[in-house]
């Protein structure tokens, strides 16, 4: 990150099949009972994280940058959207259901915590993870067909993920 911004951290990871819930999360959004849901502070409701899906966290100070938590997320948002435009996929964001969606399919999800202007948690996408896991539960409230992932998409796995991934972050938050 900028120099002068303390300790502000980016990680680019990926979790084993982890389900967790958001403060916003409902219980009616578990489809199988048998899963074990992880609860978090993050905003949004309940989400998957398995291998295949790239996972953005971060750690921004925003007392050093602006104090604008919408403003943030559209940096989330346009880093995902330039992200899945560099392998070819046209994506947008919409206000209503927040993350990054493809022909009406959710293909990346966005959950963060601010306290005391220190943002935390980040972004989910799914590059080549297993859909099907998606079937135990109602992600973000929404029915589990209307998911997708990059491999969906285009039908084949892509290389670069993780450069392309830190790279457009990168830019992104440090103009912010």
């Amino acid at each position: 990150m900028k120099t002068g911004k303390g300790s502000e951290l980016i990680w680019l990871l990926e979790h084993p099949t982890t389900f967790t819930s958001g403060i916003r999360f409902d219980k009616k959004d578990i489809l199988n009972n048998k899963i074990k849901i992880f609860q978090t502070d993050r905003g949004g409701k309940i989400t998957l994280h398995n291998p295949g899906q790239k996972i953005v966290y971060l750690v921004l100070n925003l007392n050093k940058r602006q104090k604008d938590i919408r403003k943030l997320i559209n940096i989330i948002e346009k880093s995902i959207i330039e992200f899945l435009n560099f392998f070819g996929i046209k994506s947008y964001a919409d206000k209503k259901n927040i993350g990054i969606w493809v022909k009406e399919k959710k293909i990346a999800a966005i959950g963060i915590k601010v306290t005391k202007w220190i943002a935390y948690h980040g972004c989910s996408i799914n590059i080549d993870n297993n859909l099907e896991q998606y079937l135990n539960i109602n992600p973000c409230g929404l029915e589990n067909s209307k998911i997708t992932s990059i491999y969906n998409e285009k039908k084949k796995k892509i290389k670069g993920v993780n450069k392309k991934l830190i790279e457009v972050f990168m830019k992104n938050i440090n103009n912010f």
